[in-house]
């Protein structure tokens, strides 16, 4: 049985009244966000084109700054703004005021995060934001702060009580913030058109990292690729099968552009006592399926998966001119984690 804390001491309380209490919670912060995306104005749009200049210049970066709660999601949002092509760190306001302000240049866009805007720790990076004429950004619920009053844009957070039953901890504002940083970051995102392959420059690793690797990095190709000619007789193609120990044979013309292929199943089709006598094309499966060497891997996964008759084991690789650069095949997307 859960417990509860009270004055008095530990006092026993349901399971069903802890639902209730965390139901609570979470419709408060919806009702937060659900404020904060129908108080988006001008500010916001504002926000976005100084950023985007910033990052069209290509000197400059954005600087996320808060204190306390705040400081933490400040550095998510710096985290994820740069992990989404915006050149972007964070800086302790404190560290800020001993010597960190360096750190600022005057081609940099500094984000203030604070719901009260009244810290004191702010006063210096607002200060040295004015006397070097850093645009500055305010994240705030206070209006009349004096964060807000120096700020030159200033992205203002309605008014929605924090799901603490006591009205102390941060819990809606930080919600609240996040999604306006998570809002900045995929606005930015959009107007720089970043794609998924420049998006992989910058998550190299982990498991987004795989998903996010191209066909021409898991393929085989070159010299361990199973290449044969229309004309040659399985009884020389059988042995190419087997040195290169692939599962099928693709077959080319003389300038290297895809035929056909050779699988298991076709040999299956054509077994009798006259195979090894058969040329290469009378038994190959012609038009094969074939993807292109800078598509996504996990895209060539759905092609072999979303085959109407049945799983493809292997596709042929090709460039623009159909001609073949490799061969993916299920076994590589396994070992890439991606199955």
């Amino acid at each position: 049985m859960a417990q509860a804390m009270t004055q008095q001491g530990f006092l026993p309380s349901s399971d069903h009244e802890d639902l209730l209490s965390a139901r609570r919670t979470l419709a408060t912060e919806i009702e937060g966000l659900r404020a904060l995306s129908q108080s988006l104005n001008g500010e916001f749009i504002s926000a976005i084109t100084v950023i985007q200049t910033m990052k069209d210049k290509g000197r400059g970066r954005l600087i996320v700054a808060g204190i306390g709660k705040s400081g933490h999601v400040a550095r998510k949002i710096a985290a994820t703004l740069a992990s989404t092509a915006t050149p972007s760190y964070y800086i302790h306001p404190g560290e800020a005021s001993h010597g960190d302000l360096g750190m600022i240049t005057e081609d940099d866009v500094i984000i203030l995060l604070s719901y009260s805007g009244a810290n004191a720790e702010l006063s210096d990076m607002i200060g040295y934001s004015k006397r070097f004429n850093i645009p500055l950004i305010a994240m705030t619920g206070n209006p009349d702060s004096p964060l807000a009053e120096h700020a030159d844009i200033v992205l203002l957070l309605p008014k929605i009580p924090e799901a603490c039953p006591n009205g102390l901890a941060p819990t809606t504002s930080t919600t609240q913030m996040i999604a306006l940083g998570d809002a900045v970051a995929v606005a930015l995102l959009e107007r720089s058109g970043l794609t998924a392959d420049q998006f992989r420059v910058w998550h190299p690793g982990g498991k987004l990292g795989q998903k996010l690797r191209k066909v021409s990095d898991l393929m085989v190709k070159g010299n361990d690729l199973p290449l044969v000619s229309p004309s040659t007789l399985m009884s020389d193609a059988l042995i190419t099968l087997s040195e290169k120990n692939l599962g099928s044979v693709v077959v080319i013309d003389d300038a290297g552009a895809l035929l056909g292929i050779v699988t298991d199943g076709d040999l299956k089709r054509h077994m009798g006592p006259d195979l090894l006598q058969k040329t290469v094309e009378s038994i190959m499966t012609k038009a094969p399926h074939s993807v292109h060497a800078e598509i996504l891997a996990a895209k060539a996964l759905d092609v072999m998966v979303g085959s109407a008759a049945s799983p493809i084991t292997s596709l042929v690789v090709t460039n623009d001119k159909n001609i073949v650069v490799g061969l993916i095949r299920i076994q590589e997307l396994l070992k890439a984690g991606l199955v």
